[in-house]
Order: C-alpha cells, then structure tokens, then sequence
C-alpha cells in the first residue's frame, strides 16, 4: 500500500506543479474562460415557468391553437388549386395581440420573389437539357398565392398587409387573452411541375397526359407565436421549413372522379368515394397484420388511367390535433396497406403508387412504414395517430399521417438495384419518422433544421437496422462524418446555425447531428442511459414546442450526465476529433532499504523487467491537436496475442486541453497500443493512433483514397 500511495502522491504533485504554474503564467496576462468544460449557462436561454431548468414544459407552459375548414377543388385540366379556408384562432397566450401573422409558403414561386435573387451563380461549361430547361425556363411560371378575399365571418373586409411570403392580417381590435378570433380567406394558385420547376409539392406529369399531384403548402396557415420568439415569421426562402400550430382541420376535396386520394384525417365519407370492392379490400386490410393487402390494385389503376372523367368527387377529412395538412391525388395511385399492432392498437400503413413505382413500391413502401411506427414508437412514444402513409411522390418531404417518397425500379423489366432498394427503403423511412419529429414533437424547422432533421436521421438508423441485419447505413456512423468535419473550415457552419445560412446542409442538418447522438449513444452514456433520457424528451415535448435547451437540458435531467462539455463542441462548433499516442515509457521497479519504490525507465527493450516480477508499467502520453474533447478509447494487444481496452472519459482533459498521461500497469507486457480501434469517435486524423508508429507508404495512401 505503501508503494502506491507513493508512486500516486508522485504522480499528482507533477501534475499540480505544472497546473499552478501554467496558472501563475495565465493570470500575469489575463484571460476568459475558455475551458472545453464550462457550463452552457451563458449560452442557453434562462429557464422560466414555460421552459424549465430540467427541460421539461413548466406549469405556465401555453401555446396557441389553429382550427381550420376548408374547401379545396383540384383542376387537372389546368393544374389549378381554389380554395378557400375558416379559421378560428385560439390566444392561449397572456398576451394581448393586435395582429395575426399568416405563412404564404407558394408565393416563393411568385413573379416577384426574392428567393432566385439570394443564390449566387455563374454560366456553366454544360449543362443538361434538364438542368437547361429548369435554369432557363422559356416562358416564366405564374406562381404564388392569388388572395381574392380576406373577411370578417360577416363578410366584410378584413385589413390585410402581404410581405412576400408573409401576411399579416390586422386585427380590428385587440385579441385578449383566452379569447378567440374568427376570418376568411379565400385564394387560387397554379401547381408547379415539381419535377421540372423543383419544389416541396406539385404534380408530376407523365407521357400520356397524366399527372400524379402531393400537395402541400397548399393554404395560407398561421405562424407560431409563443414567448421564445413571439411571432416566429421569418420569411420562407426555400430551404428552411416550417413552424406551425396544432389544431384541427376539416377539409372538403374536389377532384376528378376517377381519382384515387390519400390524405392527413380520417376519411368521413368512405362510401361516397370507394366502390364496395375497394372498401372490401380496406376492412381486410385492417385486418391484415401480417400481410400488405391490395386495395386498390395496379390491373384497376390501368384501366382507370386510360380514360377520362369530367365528373368530381368531395373527398371528406377530419384531422384532430395536427400541425399541418397534405393530400395527394391521382387517376394512376394503386393503393395498398396493412395493419400495425402498436401496443395493443391497431395503426393502418398505407402506400399510394402509380405503376411506373412498381414493383419496387409493391415490394418496399408499405413495409418501410410499417417497420418505421414500430422502431420509432420503441423509442419514443406509442404512434397516436389512425394511419401513415407513403406516396410515390419522388421527392423526400413529410406532413402529419402522409409523405412523399421516391422509388422507381432503375433496370431493364422492372428490376431495381440494391443502391435504388436501400435509397427507397431509408427516404421512405426518413420522411415517415417526421411524423413523431417534427409534426408531434413539434420543434421550429425554420430556425433549428438539426432538431427534426438530425434526431429524425438517428432513429431512421435504429429502423434500417431493424429492416434488414447489415443494412447498408450511409449516415451517422462516426466514420462517415469525417469527411465532413475535417474539409475547409471555411465552408462549414456549427449545428447551431439557421439551415438558409449553412454550406453542406446534408451534413450540418443530418449527418453530424445523427452522428452525435450515435457517439453519445454508443460511446458516451451507453444505450440505457441514452434511450430513456431520449424518450423522456420525446414524452415531454409530444404535442408541444420544444426549443434546443429543452433537448440539452432533458437529456442530461434523466440521465445524471453533464454533458455540456459535448453540446458545446459538437453543436457550437466546429471542432474536430483527433486524439493521438504522442510517447510511451516503460518502467521497471527497485526496492530501496527504506522500502520505497524507485520507478526506472527501461531503456533496454525489455530485459529491464528481470528486476521485476511483478508488474509491467506504461507511461503513456496522449495528445489532442483537435479541438473537441473526447473519451480516449485504448486497446492494448499483449506479447501473447490477447488484448484489453480502457476506456478514460471526456473529463480527463478538463485540466489540460493539449496533453495528458495516463499510467498503466500490466501482468503482461504490452507489444501494440492503439486509440479508438472501431472507429467511435470521428477522429479525423487516426495515423497518430497507434503505437508503434503503424507506417503508411504511398500505395497505403492511394489504396485508402480510391476506398474512399
């Protein structure tokens, strides 16, 4: 025992020697507190009866409500929507308003948008027909909302002022709190070809005159307001999407008659607009647990397609509780589905999809949904909502109970590739998990892309997993940020920064969010740890408005773990991971006459440790040129081919940001050591890793980059 305390008294004098001059040093000079492991306090919002310190919803938490009934007509033979909406506005709030802010998402799309005017460009040496033609439209698109009334519920004019993507409707007289305030609108817009005019929504028109419509962003809806921001109506330039209120909607739907349609809501009148074999098909179907069962299959959605019908259908919904709302219709959609026992109750999967999609969609959709609510509901909270759908909408874009996916077999006879299977399979699965983050745990897209995107991108990695065993994961693996992260500063934005202002939106919005919730998961607080504090956050926020102290904050209230030190790198900077072997010392030891211990360096490869029979000692220097602190995660492989791994946490660099040494005493002799050998933790630079000095020769480094 003697020894020990020694030999650690030794260890922690060297260590508070050097502390304190370093300090001596700093205070002559003055600085600020750069620690890596300072609290985030100056960074995060103060808590308050809304937004506690724990990060939960406090007892004064409140947000407001938006009810809307609409009637919508679909013209397929102009490709026209005209609309027009109730809405009943709830101020929850203890604030007195007086005015509303209403988002105009299509007037992006306007003749007179700013948005093509904020992207920078230059003339191309080639470009494509298609890209040609999208860049170099030969007559421009007459876009954006046309309002043809804003009223009172008596029918008279409503003051209004339109800021392009914005309007704001000016209430005449202040709205108080608990009270509520009723208006109209009314309005029309041209659909986009979202496939050659780009776009979030639109039709996709086919060779023979058809046309497949998801619609979104289809009608002027309130913006949020809340005691975060207040009214949160930054204008729509594309990228960014969207922040919304929760309420209810009751939409009426006017298309063609021989139109198969999907839908946010359930659907009132099923017996107006299915035949009795489709509702046959349909009760089997949410019966079917086991099996996709066709609704509507693609033999009938042939025949349909070749024909015409000047007559219409009212498609009738009632959605409760939902932030947003999307349909999607076409004379082409086979229809397929099948039931999914979420805790005991039965959630319908639906997929949409005309016969260009099949067999891929047939294949791939409807199990991708499936697969998708149970994962996510595993990990977060039971799925509420009656159905989710998957649309063969080729784009990747998400709205509650309904999505537009992409999907179409890429070979000779309907065949598809693997690399088609697997897009198919993750996008499907990306945009149905949105319906748990962001359209229940409703964050503002707007502002924080990372907080539904990047959470959205992590459990999309749990369900692939799930889907099939070695699926094929693109995103989230440490090793597949590196990349990333070690490119041109320059060019790369922290987390914490407003999608519209970032340069590689992928990997700031997905990849390195997703990434960092993997390395918390999996290296950092383990998978207990990390799944309960993560559903305590989903549970907390489900239905509310959740900002990023909230997330922050919960995961580190549940899990007992500060975590501050990892917010602040990953999320605040852009800091990289690399933490090397800078020098190894063995040591043998010698008894004196006083019996103390006497630690000698060998210097003689080894023979060194006749004198000592009982222990083999290590000095080993670790070094971080990165700026991200991180766990040293240390494999040690001895003479006798076994190995062994020590894993040191984060705060071991809290006293020392550049260097540290660690001592490690063995039974056996130690041949090799090397830092992080499964690759946990991003580092950009692993030829320090090793030691010996692994030694890489021109080839190594060709083969490497060719791999890459």
């Amino acid at each position: 025992m003697k020894k020990n305390i020694l030999f650690v008294f030794s260890l922690l004098f060297a260590v508070t020697a050097g502390f304190s001059q370093s300090t001596q040093q700093i205070t002559k000079k003055g600085h600020v507190n750069q620690n890596k492991f300072r609290q985030l306090k100056d960074v995060l919002a103060t808590p308050n009866n809304q937004h506690t310190a724990s990060g939960a919803p406090g007892k004064g938490y409140s947000q407001q409500k938006v009810d809307y009934s609409m009637d919508i007509i679909l013209n397929d033979d102009t490709a026209k929507i005209t609309g027009k909406e109730a809405i009943t506005y709830h101020n929850n709030s203890n604030d007195e308003l007086t005015y509303l802010w209403v988002q105009l998402d299509q007037n992006v799309r306007a003749s007179d948008s700013k948005t093509p005017d904020i992207s920078t460009n230059k003339i191309p040496k080639k470009l494509s027909k298609k890209r040609y033609d999208r860049a170099f439209p030969e007559k421009s698109f007459d876009g954006g909302f046309k309002i043809t009334s804003v009223t009172n519920t008596d029918g008279s004019k409503l003051s209004h002022t339109i800021n392009q993507t914005m309007m704001r409707i000016n209430l005449p007289e202040p709205l108080a709190s608990g009270k509520s305030f009723k208006f109209n609108i009314a309005w029309w817009y041209n659909i986009n070809n979202h496939r050659t005019q780009g776009g979030r929504s639109g039709y996709e028109l086919f060779p023979d005159g058809n046309k497949n419509y998801v619609i979104a962003q289809f009608y002027p809806r309130l913006c949020v307001y809340d005691n975060v921001e207040g009214w949160q109506n930054d204008q729509f330039w594309g990228r960014s999407e969207f922040a919304l209120e929760f309420g209810n909607f009751n939409v009426n739907i006017t298309v063609p008659t021989d139109h198969m349609l999907g839908a946010t809501g359930v659907l009132l009148n099923e017996k107006e607009v299915l035949t009795k074999k489709q509702l046959k098909k349909l009760e089997k179907a949410k019966k079917s647990f086991d099996k996709i069962v066709l609704i509507h299959p693609q033999e009938d959605a042939e025949k349909i397609e070749k024909k015409r019908t000047k007559n219409t259908n009212t498609w009738k919904f009632k959605a409760t509780n939902v932030r947003d709302y999307a349909f999607a219709t076409s004379r082409k959609f086979i229809w397929d589905g099948m039931a999914v026992n979420i805790n005991g109750r039965t959630v319908m999967a639906y997929s949409y999809y005309s016969k260009e999609a099949n067999p891929l969609y047939g294949d791939h959709s409807t199990k991708s949904v499936v697969q998708t609510l149970k994962t996510y509901s595993e990990y977060t909270f039971d799925y509420p909502y009656h159905k989710a759908i998957s649309v063969d909408g080729q784009m990747g874009m998400e709205y509650p109970q309904i999505c537009f996916n992409p999907g179409r077999p890429d070979l000779a006879d309907g065949k598809y590739s693997d690399r088609q299977k697997y897009r198919t399979i993750g996008v499907t699965i990306h945009e149905v998990g949105h319906n748990f983050f962001p359209m229940i745990v409703n964050s503002d897209e707007r502002q924080w892309t990372w907080m539904d995107e990047g959470l959205n991108s992590y459990l999309q990695m749990l369900a692939m997993m799930e889907y099939e065993e070695g699926y094929p994961l693109r995103r989230g693996l440490p090793k597949n940020i590196v990349k990333y992260m070690s490119g041109d500063q320059s060019k790369i934005a922290p987390i914490m920064s407003k999608g519209d202002n970032v340069y590689s939106f992928g990997n700031n919005a997905y990849g390195k969010p997703a990434t960092a919730l993997w390395i918390l998961r999996e290296t950092i607080m383990g998978k207990e740890l990390f799944d309960h504090a993560f559903k305590t956050y989903a549970k907390r926020w489900k239905f509310k408005h959740p900002t990023p102290a909230d997330f922050f904050r919960s995961m580190e209230d549940a899990s007992a773990m500060d975590l501050d030190w990892f917010w602040r790198g990953w999320f605040y900077t852009t800091d990289v991971t690399d933490i090397g072997i800078k020098s190894v010392k063995k040591f043998y030891t010698s008894k004196n006459t006083d019996d103390s211990v006497n630690f000698n360096e060998d210097t003689t490869n080894g023979l060194g440790y006749a004198k000592s029979h009982n222990k083999y000692h290590y000095e080993i220097t670790y070094n971080k040129p990165g700026g991200l602190v991180m766990p040293i995660i240390v494999q040690f492989t001895y003479k006798d081919g076994t190995k062994e791994r020590k894993t040191y946490p984060a705060q071991i660099w809290r006293l020392n940001d550049k260097e540290i040494s660690k001592v490690f005493s063995s039974d056996k002799e130690i041949q090799s050591i090397a830092i992080d050998p499964d690759l946990e933790t991003a580092d950009v630079d692993t030829s320090n890793n090793s030691w010996p000095k692994k030694t890489t020769t021109k080839f190594d480094k060709f083969k490497n980059k060719i791999k890459g």
